[in-house]
C-alpha cells in the first residue's frame, strides 16, 4: 500500500517531489523520486511495505517499463505461476502488473483481482488504470504539453491547475488509445423463481465469504481488523478470527458508554479476539477536526461524521499493525440502508439501485476509508468488495436482500439474506440486530454537535447547514487552491432509482 506521483513528459524532479511530499503520510517506510532511463517519466513513490517488505521498492523496472502502484494484488502467488518465476526479480506483488502488460493479452489487466491503482510507463506510452470498484484512488491532471497523475488530491494543490479529473473506476487511460472502460458492475438480480429454496443460496454466499476474507488477508504482516460490534465488521472479524491460527487483534472506538463500544466487546468475547478500545471525547473531537478535513478532501457533512470515527479506529490500529479489515460494502451489496425500506416491495427498483450504489462508492465511504487509514499509514481492507463476492452478491435477488418477513404487516428485515448466511457465527441478537449509522452508534453524531457549538462559539444543537459550512472554512483554511478540492470533493448524491 503506497501513494504515487507519475510526470509524463514532464522533466521536473524537483515538482514531483513536492507533490510526493504532500501525499508521504500514505508510505511512511520508503519515499523516493526516479526518472526513468529511456522513458520520458519521473516516478515518485511513498511505501507501506505489506507484501513483500525486503524487496518491494518502487518504481519497478522491467526491459524499458517502469510501473509505480499503489494497493494489493490478491491472485498475484497465482499470477507469478502462470507468467513464469524466473522472470520476477522482486516478491512484490504489484511487479505482476508489468509482467500481464508484456505478456500482451489483449485484456491483461482483468487477471487482476485485488485493490489497485497503477500508472506503467514505456518509452512511447504511458498507461493509468483503477480497481473495478475505485477502493483505490488515482487523479490525473495536463500540464502543458504533459501528464501529472497522483493518488490524493492534494498533491496537485498550489499547482494552479483549473483542472483535475479522476480516473473512474474500472477504467483505463492510454496516451496512444484514451479512456476505455474494463469492468462493468454485474446486474443485480430481482426475485426468487417461483418455488425456489433460499437455502442453498446462503449457504454458497457463505462460503464465497470466507473464501473473500482469506483472500483479503494475505499480506507478510499481521492484519488487524475493525469492530464496531455492528453486523457487518462483526461478520468480517469472525471469518478472519477463524482464519488465523492466533488471536485476531480488533479495534473499536466510541465516547463513554456508548452502544458500539460494548456490542463489540460482546462480539470479541465470542470470537476469542485480542481486543482494544479507545474513548474520546468532545474535546478530542474539536481537536482533530481540521485534520480530517484535510485529509478527507471533502466537507460533506455525512462524509465528516463518519470520518471522524474511522480517524480515531485507524490512530488506534496503527499502533499494533500495519493492515485492517473493514466492513465496507456490506450495505450497498445487501441492501442495508434505512432508505432501502422503502424499496421491499420493488425489489427490480432495489436492485437497480443497489448497482447504481455500488458504483458510486469509490466517491464516498471508499474516499473516506482510504483517505483517513492512509493519513495514519493504515492499509484498510474491504473483502466484501472482492470481485468474486460481488459478482455472487448481484445474482441473489434483491428479495432476499431487503426481505418482507410479515405479509400482513409488511414488516422487512435489512441484509436477510446476509443473516442467514452468518447466524451462527455471531450471538443471535447481535446477527438480528437493526443496524445504528457507525457515527451514531459510537456518539460521534452527539459529541460533534458539542464540538462544533464550542468551534463557532453558539449553544447546541447547531444546524446542519451551518455545520455544513464550518467544514467547507476549515478545509479551505488548509489549502491553496480549495476550490479544485472542493470541485472533485466526495459527497453524498440523491441521485437514487426512484421507488
Amino acid at each position: 500500500m503506497c501513494g504515487f506521483v507519475c510526470l509524463w513528459k514532464i522533466d521536473d524532479p524537483a515538482l514531483a517531489r513536492r507533490m510526493i511530499d504532500k501525499i508521504a503520510h500514505r508510505g511512511p517506510d520508503e519515499v523516493r523520486v526516479s526518472e526513468a532511463p529511456n522513458v520520458p517519466a519521473v516516478m515518485a513513490h511513498c511505501r507501506l511495505s505489506i507484501i513483500g517488505p525486503e524487496a518491494g521498492t518502487q518504481p519497478i523496472y522491467c526491459a524499458e517499463n517502469v510501473l509505480v502502484a499503489n494497493g494489493e494484488i490478491y491472485n498475484y502467488a497465482d499470477l507469478r505461476a502462470i507468467l513464469g518465476e524466473s522472470a520476477f526479480e522482486t516478491q512484490s506483488d504489484s511487479e505482476t502488473i508489468l509482467h500481464l502488460f508484456r505478456s500482451e493479452e489483449l485484456r491483461w489487466i482483468a487477471k487482476l483481482d485485488g485493490m489497485f491503482a497503477f500508472v506503467l510507463a514505456t518509452p512511447d506510452r504511458i498507461i493509468a488504470a483503477r480497481d473495478p470498484l475505485g477502493i483505490k484512488p488515482l487523479y490525473m491532471a495536463r500540464i502543458g504539453e504533459g501528464l501529472a497523475f497522483a493518488s490524493e488530491l492534494k498533491a496537485f494543490d498550489g499547482l494552479g491547475l483549473s483542472e483535475v479529473e479522476a480516473i473512474d473506476p474500472g477504467a483505463m487511460f492510454d496516451s496512444i488509445d484514451g479512456f476505455r472502460e474494463w469492468y462493468r458492475m454485474p446486474h443485480g438480480a430481482a426475485e426468487l423463481e417461483p418455488g425456489e429454496d433460499p437455502e442453498p443460496i446462503w449457504r454458497e454466499l457463505r462460503l464465497v465469504l470466507e473464501a473473500a476474507v482469506r483472500k483479503w488477508m494475505v499480506a507478510d504482516v499481521e492484519v488487524g481488523s475493525f469492530l464496531s460490534g455492528g453486523l457487518d465488521s462483526s461478520v468480517i472479524a469472525a471469518l478472519a478470527a477463524r482464519a488465523i491460527d492466533r488471536p485476531l487483534k480488533t479495534f473499536a472506538v466510541g465516547t463513554a458508554g456508548s452502544p458500539d463500544l460494548s456490542a463489540a466487546r460482546a462480539v470479541a468475547e465470542h470470537i476469542g479476539s485480542d481486543h482494544l478500545e479507545l474513548v474520546f471525547t468532545a474535546d478530542d473531537l474539536a481537536e482533530v477536526l481540521p485534520h480530517v478535513i484535510y485529509h478527507l478532501e471533502s466537507a460533506d457533512v455525512d462524509l465528516v461524521r463518519s470520518a471522524v470515527p474511522t480517524h480515531f479506529a485507524s490512530t488506534l490500529a496503527r499502533r499494533h499493525v500495519k493492515a485492517v479489515l473493514t466492513g465496507e460494502g456490506a450495505d450497498e451489496l445487501f441492501a442495508g440502508y434505512a432508505y432501502h425500506h422503502a424499496y421491499a416491495r420493488k425489489p427490480r427498483a432495489l436492485a437497480d439501485e443497489i448497482t447504481r450504489s455500488l458504483g458510486a462508492m469509490h466517491n464516498i465511504n471508499l474516499q473516506r476509508v482510504d483517505r483517513i487509514t492512509m493519513a495514519q499509514g493504515l492499509e484498510a481492507r474491504t473483502p466484501f468488495l472482492d470481485r468474486d463476492l460481488i459478482d455472487f452478491a448481484q445474482s441473489i435477488p434483491a428479495s432476499l436482500k431487503m426481505k418482507i418477513v410479515d405479509k400482513a404487516t409488511h414488516e422487512t428485515t435489512e441484509k436477510w439474506i446476509l443473516r442467514k448466511a452468518c447466524e451462527d457465527l455471531l450471538p443471535t441478537d447481535l446477527v438480528w440486530r437493526k443496524k445504528a449509522q457507525f457515527d451514531e452508534g459510537t456518539g460521534t453524531v452527539g459529541a460533534l454537535d458539542q464540538a462544533i457549538s464550542r468551534l463557532l462559539g453558539v449553544k447546541p444543537p447547531v444546524d446542519r447547514e451551518r455545520e455544513g459550512k464550518l467544514y467547507e472554512r476549515l478545509l479551505r483554511e488548509q489549502y491553496k487552491d480549495p476550490d479544485l478540492i472542493l470541485e472533485n470533493a466526495g459527497m453524498w448524491s440523491a441521485k437514487r432509482i426512484a421507488v
